[in-house]
């Protein structure tokens, strides 16, 4: 058998071949997706060996536990959290009784983000690393290869966490999804020099890409002379052949690409995501009597510098509603967009919304889940027709994260960046009940990754070349069971970055005191939400059926005294005097349109203009 401790000597003087994708075969031989693959080392462990040990055949003497996964996180989503010790000790195992004596067996340690939106806090993953880290060295382990992490600090962390454990072999491998750059903004460059400094003894690239797009990151970088290179990369990209998701990569191409990492000075080659013993196979024929090559640098790499460093920050040229709201009583008035081609009433409302001196026109986002035209489009022709500043409302509802960040990079495109994130209504109360509710992200997590643009950076972590200027709204429903409980949703919406807050309509004095008093330390201002009752029928609709709205007893009774045209007039007169309350408390003056009555709320909101214009003093949430 091969020492732990000859591994660094071995390998620094020869190819090694490594092996390929465990999932890909699991799946292959019948095993379903969704099931723990890393628990089938104590529940099927031949079916572990047999992968093991095709592997070996194919010509792999670097073998890696099944244990990709088996960090706490990872296993709690199947409930085996207190397995962790249990299933990386019976991994290590299964892996040393299917190979020869020649093979090294290396306990293989996942990113615990794993994929999923960056992390800004991973201080909770130390106790993870370390738990199975100690397992996979008490199993017999060879070493361990830290792999597929998208984040460098992340790696980091591992590498600082685990090198005060072993004095044993630690490969370090990064997750590109961008030629020549990790995701948290760091070159390759930088990156693998920080890891040496970290005392990793090789270090590498797997998984994401295929083997030309990880062969060009490696010509862009510069590594540290003395320190082993290894990649793992994917079969090419996924792609959907004839009706099935695969990856296109033959193994002659891939064992063509083996030769063209050895010139780049690697020496340790496997495979990822869609590999198969016959990749490795064809690997370990081409390898098979060559030497390792020196690596030669190119004479410059990609530039060394974090996002922040690289970003131009543009001036701000006109002030935004939260600029406003600091100085003077400011408007918001929700005009929604038209729910069918004709947009001739939503551009005559507008304009008639701007001439009464509204400071924006915010758009919902197709709400109570009814189609309408886009508020994008919408906003970008009242931007561009009218002049008027939009404020768009993005749910979590319509897009998943792909759609989500497109349609924000959109936004930004258009000069667009006032926003309000909200959950948004089920798919299935609205007018198209079979479509899908996605719900990639709650508004916490949506808010916080807006933020992440505003520093330059896509919610994958890739850098944007620009900042985003977004300003992000919150929404804030006081009409519940448990205020209190409520308040603190509000500040965790702060907490994740909330610029300012918007609240559904209130139709009572003692509603805005309250919200006043329970909200008055929020170190953001707050628009309070006020929409004119238009009928006795509009009332009880809204009071009874609509989530987030509750009347006054009062305020029902006084509106089922008018009908028609008057009904309209004294719910106008209602909103004024919540105005007259309002005013006292809050800067920020949200004005919800009922149905098509745009005339309503230019009344109400040029009540307001009138009433700031006549008056120097005012109150606000600070």
């Amino acid at each position: 058998m091969k020492k732990a401790n000859q591994f660094l000597e071995y390998l620094s003087s020869h190819l090694l071949v490594g092996d390929g994708a465990m999932a890909t075969l699991l799946y292959q031989q019948g095993v379903p997706i969704g099931v723990c693959y890393e628990e089938l080392s104590l529940s099927k462990p031949n079916i572990v060996r047999n992968v093991h040990q095709a592997y070996y055949r194919a010509g792999a003497r670097f073998i890696e536990t099944n244990t990709f996964g088996a960090h706490r996180e990872g296993l709690a989503r199947y409930g085996l959290e207190d397995m962790v010790a249990k299933i990386n000790l019976a991994a290590v195992k299964n892996a040393r009784d299917a190979v020869g004596e020649d093979a090294f067996v290396f306990g293989s340690m996942g990113s615990i983000t794993s994929g999923r939106v960056r992390q800004t806090k991973m201080e909770g993953y130390r106790e993870q690393f370390e738990e199975q880290a100690i397992a996979l060295l008490q199993g017999g382990a060879d070493g361990l290869i830290l792999e597929t992490f998208l984040d460098l600090e992340e790696l980091l962390l591992a590498l600082e966490v685990i090198r005060p454990l072993t004095s044993l072999p630690i490969i370090a491998q990064l997750a590109t999804i961008e030629v020549g750059r990790t995701r948290d903004g760091y070159s390759l460059t930088e990156a693998f020099q920080l890891l040496k400094q970290h005392q990793a003894d090789v270090v590498g690239l797997n998984c994401r890409l295929g083997p030309l797009e990880i062969l060009r990151s490696l010509e862009q970088t510069i590594v540290p002379d003395d320190i082993l290179i290894s990649v793992f990369p994917n079969a090419g990209r996924l792609g959907l052949s004839e009706g099935e998701y695969a990856y296109k990569s033959s193994p002659e191409y891939f064992a063509k690409c083996a030769l063209q990492f050895r010139k780049q000075g690697v020496h340790l080659i496997g495979g990822c995501c869609g590999t198969s013993p016959e990749h490795i196979q064809m690997i370990s024929e081409i390898l098979e009597g060559l030497d390792p090559l020196p690596r030669k640098n190119p004479e410059k790499g990609l530039e060394d510098l974090k996002p922040r460093a690289t970003i131009h920050e543009i001036d701000r040229k006109k002030p935004n509603i939260v600029d406003l709201v600091q100085k003077r009583h400011t408007v918001i008035v929700e005009w929604d967009s038209p729910r069918d081609l004709d947009i001739d009433i939503f551009l005559k409302g507008a304009a008639k919304l701007q001439e009464a001196g509204v400071d924006a026109i915010t758009i919902a986002d197709n709400s109570l889940a009814t189609t309408r035209i886009s508020n994008m489009a919408m906003g970008a022709i009242l931007k561009n027709r009218l002049g008027i500043e939009p404020l768009v409302h993005i749910t979590c509802r319509d897009r998943n994260l792909i759609g989500q960040q497109s349609h924000l990079m959109g936004l930004h495109a258009l000069g667009i960046e006032q926003i309000l994130v909200i959950t948004g209504d089920p798919a299935r109360f609205g007018d198209l009940p079979g479509s899908s509710s996605v719900f990639d992200v709650s508004s916490f997590d949506l808010i916080r990754m807006v933020k992440q643009l505003n520093e330059g950076l896509s919610f994958s972590g890739k850098i944007l070349k620009q900042r985003a200027r977004f300003v992000v709204g919150a929404a804030f429903n006081p009409h519940v069971r448990h205020f209190d409980a409520a308040v603190k949703r509000l500040e965790q919406k702060v907490e994740a970055g909330a610029d300012f807050i918007m609240t559904q309509p209130v139709y009572d004095a003692e509603s805005i005191h309250m919200i006043y008093e329970g909200t008055k330390y929020i170190p953001v201002p707050i628009f309070i939400g006020i929409m004119p009752l238009t009928s006795a029928r509009n009332a009880d609709f809204l009071h009874h059926e609509v989530p987030g709205i509750k009347l006054s007893e009062s305020a029902l009774k006084r509106i089922r005294m008018y009908q028609g045209e008057e009904a309209r007039k004294e719910g106008v007169a209602m909103a004024k005097e919540l105005l007259e309350v309002a005013m006292d408390y809050f800067n920020g003056i949200y004005l919800i349109t009922p149905f098509h009555y745009y005339e309503m709320t230019a009344e109400l909101a040029d009540y307001v203009y009138q009433k700031r214009s006549n008056s120097a003093v005012f109150k606000c949430n600070p």
